[in-house]
């Protein structure tokens, strides 16, 4: 598939990759709590187990396996628990199993231990973690309901692909020059345009949220999605390096689509649990 993909360009490439990932991604939201269950715990290890290859490179030395195992376990934990299969009180797990990660270290011959055991412990806050809290939003009202997922989803893929055009075509103001010298307040503006468009038309579909909730969703996933942006260029500014991975050609890595995701989906769950 990527060698097929080699001979077009950018574009194009972001386009099929893009409209085929999304399509794989919405169907198994739609089919089945089990598929949407399959497809996030795969992107939520693969984002991890990137995120660990990241800082590898900048020299640390994260418990990349372990790490990954327990993002792993927390996401599967939090889906379980907000299903109903197993009780609340199997989230004391977590603990436990985080505890492990200081003994493992005990038996490894490293210069900054406790360094390297902070960048595995940002990994599972960072990536682990906010896919976990996704579950709460597919069991949104106690059981699992597709069209928040869906919702959001497609108001975060709107807010890029209208960020991504109308800074490409527009932009001239710098956003954020420091970390991120390609980001415009065109592209801002065209990214929250569409967004609530978008989110106009779920809105009039998708009755498991009232209408002023599915606004507040959208503002949220602007907002998250512009500095989740900024946050991964930071981090791959302080690497010196262009994308997280090439494992979507056109995107770069998994943390590069869904760098948005991670920090919007604290709030949405926050807003979703409050209001």
């Amino acid at each position: 598939m990527t060698a097929f993909l080699k001979k077009y360009n950018n574009l194009t490439q972001r386009i099929i990759t893009g409209l085929a990932g999304s399509a794989l991604i919405i169907f198994g939201i739609v089919f089945s709590e089990w598929t949407y269950f399959a497809v996030f715990l795969f992107i939520c290890t693969a984002a991890l187990w990137e995120f660990y290859g990241l800082t590898v490179l900048d020299g640390m030395i994260p418990q990349k396996t372990f790490g990954t195992i327990c993002g792993g376990i927390i996401f599967c934990l939090s889906f379980f628990i907000e299903q109903g299969s197993i009780s609340y009180r199997y989230y004391f797990l977590i603990f436990p199993l985080l505890a492990c990660v200081y003994m493992i270290k005990l038996y490894k011959f490293e210069r900054k231990p406790f360094t390297n055991i902070a960048f595995t412990f940002l990994g599972i806050l960072y990536v682990a973690i906010p896919f976990a809290l996704l579950n709460i939003a597919a069991f949104e009202g106690g059981s699992y309901k597709y069209q928040v997922m869906v919702g959001c989803l497609f108001i975060l893929w709107a807010s890029d692909t209208g960020a991504y055009f109308a800074g490409t075509l527009f932009g001239k103001r710098k956003l954020f020059a420091r970390i991120s010298p390609k980001k415009s307040w065109e592209g801002a503006v065209g990214g929250a345009i569409l967004a609530f468009i978008f989110a106009f038309i779920i809105a009039n579909y998708f009755d498991t949220l009232a209408f002023w909730q599915w606004m507040c969703v959208a503002v949220i996933i602007i907002v998250g999605g512009i500095f989740g942006d900024l946050v991964e260029s930071l981090l791959k500014r302080s690497i010196e390096i262009k994308d997280s991975g090439d494992s979507i050609p056109g995107h770069g890595g998994f943390l590069d689509r869904f760098d948005g995701l991670l920090i919007a989906a604290p709030f949405i769950v926050a807003f979703l649990e409050i209001f």
